[in-house]
């Protein structure tokens, strides 16, 4: 796996413009915050955000893959004050469950999700080494 950064850029924060991967890819569709029974223990957005992230690690697992596999990253966001003033603890929990790793990102923040009271869903692609 390589990030892209071209000459002259500014490294970004949290984030990678781009990643270069070759190997078998594993799309991981659309994880929100409830727990494996599909029932959310929590209607706020720091918990949510740590079990979605742990979902899409556990799917990941069933291929074998682990978080540093991860190439691509999008989040879906019904609340965009409570993400904003989140920020500091979903970065703490990314770094728990991901260390340094960090995908190409997008952030949408969108006007609903399909599972209520869910805050916030995350999807992933990954790029595993090929057996």
């Amino acid at each position: 796996m390589n990030v892209l950064l071209p000459e002259g850029w500014k490294a970004p924060i949290g984030y990678a413009n781009g990643i270069e991967a070759e190997g078998r890819i594993v799309f991981v569709a659309g994880q929100v915050g409830w727990n494996e029974q599909q029932i959310f223990e929590s209607e706020d957005i720091v918990p949510q955000f740590r079990q979605a992230l742990l979902n899409i690690l556990a799917v990941l697992k069933e291929a074998g893959g682990e978080g540093h596999h991860i190439c691509r990253m999008t989040a879906y966001c019904c609340d965009k004050p409570a993400y904003m003033a989140a920020r500091r603890q979903l970065g703490a929990i990314w770094r728990e469950l991901m260390g340094n790793h960090y995908p190409a990102m997008s952030m949408i923040f969108v006007v609903d999700l399909l599972d209520n009271p869910g805050k916030i869903e995350l999807e992933a692609t990954a790029v595993l080494p090929r057996r």
